[in-house]
């Protein structure tokens, strides 16, 4: 994809820019996504004007084809969208916004207008179905090995954000950093006692535990679990001096 966020504008103009996309009546579609989750948040259209105002304020504007006008994403619920960067694909028909929401994308509430799930695929069980963390447990099957992290880390963020009733995330960051550091201490302290105990099964879940609680408190620092990975990678780039 080829990028047209700060860098880009400054080397092409709007006029340019224009001319990579392939419009189809006059409107071309935008997946917007959250920037530090990786969720996909909704899509709309826009057009010439919308894509204007998006890159000159910053913020997501789109084409309404129903109301036949311009709209400002936000403008009357607050839930506006910052774009960190604007993207269109290979064959230039479809633009990629990744933003910082400042509140949920649907007009039902809900963080991701993408909430009503298609159960019944071939590998997916009925408590994957309706697990508190169903797109975690789905994930960890295929596609990267680590991709249930991502998925981890994206879950924890919605919970923060929405703040369902009796689920207990929710109760973690209603309680504050104290609590969420206290039950990472609990956890590693029953991680020692399992590996001490060359107990593998209770080792296995005491990690789980853990590592769930680590993204919670990376949640509510505000530190991507990016961050850590990209730590983790320039160490591992580091010459060796054994």
């Amino acid at each position: 994809m080829t990028n047209v966020s700060n860098e880009i504008k400054e080397q092409l103009s709007l006029e340019q820019v224009v001319e990579h996309i392939r419009w189809s009546d006059g409107l071309v579609p935008a997946i917007v996504q959250d920037a530090e989750t990786r969720q996909v948040l909704m899509m709309a259209y826009m057009n010439r004007e919308s894509l204007k105002l998006s890159l000159e304020s910053g913020e997501t504007w789109f084409w309404s084809r129903s109301r036949q006008e311009l709209w400002h994403k936000g403008a009357t619920s607050g839930n506006v969208q910052t774009i960190t960067s604007l993207k269109y694909d290979c064959d230039g028909d479809t633009l990629l916004v990744e933003v910082k929401p400042n509140g949920p994308a649907c007009h039902t509430g809900a963080v991701t207008c993408f909430h009503n799930e298609i159960v019944g695929l071939p590998e997916q069980s009925a408590d994957q179905a309706s697990g508190d963390f169903s797109a975690t447990t789905a994930s960890a099957s295929s596609g990267s090995r680590f991709e249930v992290l991502a998925e981890l880390e994206s879950v924890i963020a919605e919970r923060e954000r929405e703040r369902p009733e009796g689920a207990y995330t929710t109760y973690l960051f209603d309680k504050g950093v104290d609590k969420i550091l206290k039950k990472i201490g609990e956890e590693a302290s029953e991680t020692i006692i399992a590996a001490k105990n060359k107990d593998n099964d209770e080792l296995r879940l005491e990690v789980s535990d853990l590592m769930y609680h680590l993204l919670v408190l990376l949640q509510e620092r505000k530190l991507p679990l990016d961050d850590i990975m990209s730590e983790l990678s320039r160490r591992h780039e580091r010459p060796r001096r054994d």
